[in-house]
């Protein structure tokens, strides 16, 4: 099998023998609809044998360089020997007993040093749980059935109350529907003509505190005043955002306290972990020692278990020792700068355009008229499989190098001159290979 794929005759056979058996015991084929081979050019979607640092092998001999590695969990590259090495002690200790460890101690101290701004933590596995727990907390301090999420931000919860927003809202009761309403990002008048119209039923504005595009100047201390004045309280998803902005954060590097905040993806570099943090008088009604009614916050099995919370405290450590969040700059910035270039040197600056901060990149692929398009995401996607990377985003990850940064601008280059012969035929269908690939949230499959 080849090391690194070519442009002639590239196949996977292993991979799509594979992905049948996947279906076959799989709803969707993978775990996570992101993952699914419907994201992928088809009869091209790897299926993963083993990755190390910053590449990955399929189960068909194929090297990849890889980017957005685990939807953006793991930032310091597979298989982190600091990582791996902080779990494998504890797996010879013993993973979850009947009473709490002394390192869930050690890791809720080690979390709130590094996010200050937080009184108390809370560990869970996945970052659904956490956002939920936020959204069922701010409903019990506040006495409010609504909550406020941001439309423009694709994905919070695989619970009710967010899924009840997507195109995949079959199974969900209708009056589940209208305990969500939506505001825009960055639009200050939108969201106090929201909380104006609701006053006294929204218990939270809950969102990522930044995307694709920064905050305009003052929208997220504008946020927090809202917040305080309509009495709800404000929620910063920072499962993106928590550790690629800085070691505390979008809070940490913006200086906007929420009154609670959810981590994950980054926190684990792969390993299932997430948390819920906040302030203490906020976070005490899930606990013992307060006075009111009890809040079924967070009671999860595994939500504690000892080499995931090992795993966490290596990884914060490593951002904290080693300078990782202005590395993941670094990189990105690179990477942004050389796409750009070979793209417009190729003729397509206005339709393959790099997008977000340098830590969490992602491309967009543009038609004729200068708008998203699936076809020419696919022509793109396919190219750069081709050429040995494996991007379905351009979030780069600590353990790339310069070579690796390179070689993948190299491959972008070379799809940036199929995609100019496609916009000068006015028709990307020959470059396709089948079916385009498609949106994750749909209502059909």
């Amino acid at each position: 099998m080849p090391d690194t794929p070519g442009t002639e005759e590239f196949a996977l056979p292993r991979s799509r023998r594979a992905n049948e058996r996947l279906h076959a015991l799989i709803p969707g084929g993978a775990h996570t609809y992101a993952k699914g081979d419907d994201q992928y050019p088809e009869n091209l979607a790897p299926v993963i044998s083993h990755g190390r640092g910053a590449h990955v092998w399929d189960v068909d001999g194929n090297r990849y360089i890889e980017y957005g590695s685990g939807l953006r969990s793991v930032s310091l590259g597979h298989a982190h020997p600091r990582v791996v090495e902080a779990v494998r002690r504890e797996l010879d200790r013993g993973s979850n007993f009947v009473r709490p460890s002394v390192l869930e101690i050690e890791a809720a101290e080690r979390f709130l040093a590094t996010v200050p701004t937080a009184e108390m933590v809370k560990f869970a596995k996945n970052g659904s749980d956490v956002t939920t727990a936020a959204v069922r907390l701010a409903r019990a301090v506040t006495g409010r059935p609504r909550v406020a999420v941001c439309h423009d931000q694709p994905f919070f919860s695989v619970d009710d109350w967010f899924i009840v927003t997507t195109p995949m809202s079959a199974g969900i009761p209708d009056p589940t529907a209208e305990l969500t309403v939506t505001f825009p990002f960055g639009d200050l008048a939108a969201t106090e003509e929201l909380l104006t119209r609701y006053r006294g039923e929204v218990a939270c504005l809950i969102l990522e505190p930044a995307g694709h595009t920064e905050p305009p100047p003052g929208y997220l201390a504008g946020l927090r005043e809202l917040a305080d004045r309509h009495g709800c309280l404000l929620v910063f998803d920072e499962m993106i955002t928590g550790l690629r902005w800085s070691e505390a954060g979008a809070q940490g590097l913006y200086g906007v306290v929420p009154d609670l905040s959810t981590f994950g993806k980054a926190l684990g570099n792969g390993f299932a972990v997430s948390a819920l943090a906040g302030r203490r008088d906020l976070m005490e009604p899930g606990g013992l020692r307060h006075s009111g009614d009890r809040v079924f916050l967070l009671s999860t099995t595994h939500g504690a278990e000892t080499h995931a919370l090992a795993a966490a405290m290596a990884v914060q450590t490593t951002y904290v020792e080693e300078g990782v969040t202005a590395r993941l700059h670094a990189l990105g910035e690179r990477l942004a700068g050389g796409v750009r270039e070979v793209a417009a040197a190729a003729g397509v600056g206005d339709h393959v355009v790099v997008r977000g901060r340098a830590s969490n990149l992602v491309f967009a692929t543009l038609d004729e008229e200068r708008q998203p398009s699936q076809p020419y995401r696919t022509l793109f996607l396919r190219q750069l499989l081709m050429g040995g990377v494996l991007a379905p985003s351009f979030v780069v990850s600590s353990a790339l190098d310069d070579a690796d940064i390179d070689r993948t601008v190299a491959v972008v280059a070379q799809a940036c001159a199929v995609y100019r012969k496609a916009l000068d035929a006015g028709d990307p269908t020959p470059w396709l290979g089948g079916r385009p690939v498609k949106p994750v949230f749909r209502r059909l499959a």
